[in-house]
């Protein structure tokens, strides 16, 4: 309890008493009243507020009494209750030190829970990288094998693709199929030191399968039946999955490779391309085989190729003997039409020759008309020469033009049975759909092989006959040049002759 607040009440109480006696000594005391016989007793209100001050007095110490024994009281108890509060504080200094010990451990634990969780996720994403990584290896062994070591290595090698496919395996017993593959491909590797040898099955040269013994040293691999019928080297066959035995062509060689396979030791042929010699030789087909697979419409381009061969031929051939005018007949020709020498003149464009002399002859012999008239005829030949030289040439041309479009239609018909074989048979055989291929792209190639000769030889057939007319038109420009030089003396004589 408050001190302070003890007095307090007691004075509180004490003006209350007072004010209380105030209120009853005015109710208390009658009117006045005037007698003369008695006065009233002027002792009695002091009397009464002497009473009141010693019970308020009373009061007022029995209140301090009171005061001090709860002083006492409250001293008292004040000892206990602050070491109690020492207590408990000390305590709850305790309880928050261990509070924060709790806090700092299980901060720790949340950083290390952490770190696990970060190393747990590192090592999930390194087995995941190692399994795909060892996944990318399995299909990478396989592709290099060669195609007898499949027999070698085929369980090992199922047995990881096997656990690669399947989603209820754990990840170790994933690696652990995978590991064991990489562990079948270090023995080969420590196998191949020197040659290998091991036995399977191998297709021989009649389609039988024969079992025998492999021999592989580097990339060469040699197989020998087991009665001895078939030796040879082993390689793959275009569309087929099994070891395929190609006997050698030398009976020496059959014998070196035999030694070899039996002994383990000696000598033995080797192909340098690896087999590839082999597989191309398999593609090479016979020229008509490659014809025929071109389909009906290689006949029409092969009938235009001729065609245009033979009309080309024949335009050449009758280009490459015409006669050339030689300048100095030339020469000759000028000087008799300078002197106005008709008969001269005409033996001397005789001996001209070719389409060149016929046009002068017809000059010549009109060299007593005008300019023009003689350029007229003389040009009337000319155009008759070029309309001779330019036949059959548009018939190259277009040939070549032709030609092209006939491969496009070979090629159009050809893919439409190779749709037409894919409606049928699907497009899981490809030698199903080889023959419309072929058709589709072997026109194509013939239509070009046709075309391009036909246009170089329009180009250059079209350039002989240019020359040929240029030729022509030099001569008539001289013959003209020179019968102008002398029209002006003769003039008056032939205005004279035709009035």
């Amino acid at each position: 309890m408050n001190r302070s607040a003890l007095p307090f009440a007691a004075l509180l109480l004490a003006a209350s008493s007072l004010r209380a006696a105030a209120q009853e000594t005015p109710a208390a005391a009658p009117a006045p009243q005037v007698f003369a016989e008695q006065a009233p007793p002027p002792a009695a209100p002091a009397a009464r507020f002497a009473q009141a001050t010693d019970s308020l007095q009373a009061q007022l110490e029995q209140s301090l009494a009171e005061l001090e024994s709860l002083r006492s009281l409250v001293a008292d108890e004040k000892v206990p209750l602050s070491r109690q509060l020492r207590d408990l504080e000390s305590e709850l200094l305790a309880v928050r030190l261990e509070f924060q010990e709790a806090q700092k451990a299980l901060d720790g634990r949340t950083l290390e829970v952490t770190n696990l969780k970060s190393e747990i996720a590192g090592r999930k994403a390194e087995a995941s990288y190692v399994t795909n990584l060892l996944g990318e290896y399995v299909t990478n062994f396989e592709s290099r094998l060669h195609i007898a070591e499949l027999q070698r290595h085929g369980a090992a090698l199922s047995a990881a693709k096997l656990a690669a496919e399947n989603p209820t395996l754990a990840p170790r017993q994933l690696l652990d199929a995978q590991a064991g593959l990489l562990d079948d491909s270090f023995g080969r590797i420590e196998e191949s030191l020197g040659g290998r040898r091991f036995e399977g099955s191998a297709l021989g040269a009649g389609g039988m399968v024969r079992r025998g013994s492999f021999v592989l040293l580097g990339p060469a691999v040699l197989f020998l039946s087991d009665d001895g019928k078939e030796v040879g080297a082993v390689e793959q066959r275009v569309g087929s999955l099994e070891a395929s035995v190609i006997p050698f062509a030398d009976p020496e060689d059959a014998r070196a490779a035999e030694r070899v396979v039996a002994s383990s030791a000696g000598r033995f042929p080797i192909d340098p391309s690896l087999g590839n010699a082999h597989k191309i030789e398999e593609t090479e087909e016979p020229l008509l085989d490659h014809i025929l697979a071109g389909g009906p419409v290689m006949w029409p381009i092969f009938a235009v190729g001729a065609a245009a061969f033979l009309v080309a031929l024949g335009k050449w051939l009758s280009m490459a003997f015409l006669r050339k005018p030689v300048p100095a007949r030339m020469a000759a020709l000028l000087a008799a039409v300078g002197k106005r020498d008709r008969e001269a003149a005409a033996r001397e464009a005789a001996d001209v020759g070719g389409p060149t002399g016929r046009m002068v002859a017809v000059g010549v012999a009109h060299l007593d008309q005008p300019r023009e008239l003689i350029e007229e005829v003389m040009y009337e030949q000319v155009l008759a020469t070029k309309s001779k030289l330019q036949r059959f040439l548009p018939f190259v041309a277009l040939s070549a033009t032709a030609a092209p479009l006939l491969g496009l239609l070979g090629t159009v018909t050809g893919i439409m049975n190779t749709f037409k074989l894919i409606t049928v048979f699907g497009t899981g055989d490809v030698k199903t759909l080889s023959s419309g291929i072929s058709e589709a792209l072997i026109t194509t190639e013939y239509g070009l092989i046709v075309a391009i000769p036909s246009l170089l030889l329009h180009a250059l057939l079209n350039r002989k006959a240019k020359a040929v007319v240029d030729e022509m038109e030099r001569a008539a420009i001289a013959l003209l040049n020179e019968f102008s030089k002398t029209a002006p003396a003769h003039a008056p004589a032939e205005e004279a002759a035709a009035a």
